[in-house]
């Protein structure tokens, strides 16, 4: 009875050991928003320059850019993802 306890929790534990277990990459957040005028507020975030923002912002689609939001609360300005430093 306890060696058939024993396999299955061997079996039970070998799967995850064999999964390789990594940090997870960065979310990537585009500081740069299409909002579109005329489609109920419609905002499309996926633009990391201001360039490639107004590219698809042209005068026929009636967009503009504007600065993403969540990137000024979560980008480089978060204090998360500043390096830190001990005490001296």
């Amino acid at each position: 009875m306890k060696i058939t306890r024993t396999v299955v929790i061997l079996l039970a534990v070998c799967p995850l050991t064999a999964i390789d277990a990594r940090p997870s990459g960065a979310e990537i957040y585009r500081p740069w928003c299409v909002v579109y005028s005329g489609r109920d507020g419609a905002r499309t975030c996926s633009f990391t320059s201001f360039e490639q923002c107004m590219m698809t912002a042209t005068p026929g689609t009636g967009g503009s850019c504007v600065q993403n939001t969540w990137y000024l609360w979560y980008g480089p300005n978060d204090s998360s993802a500043r390096p830190r430093r001990g005490r001296p």
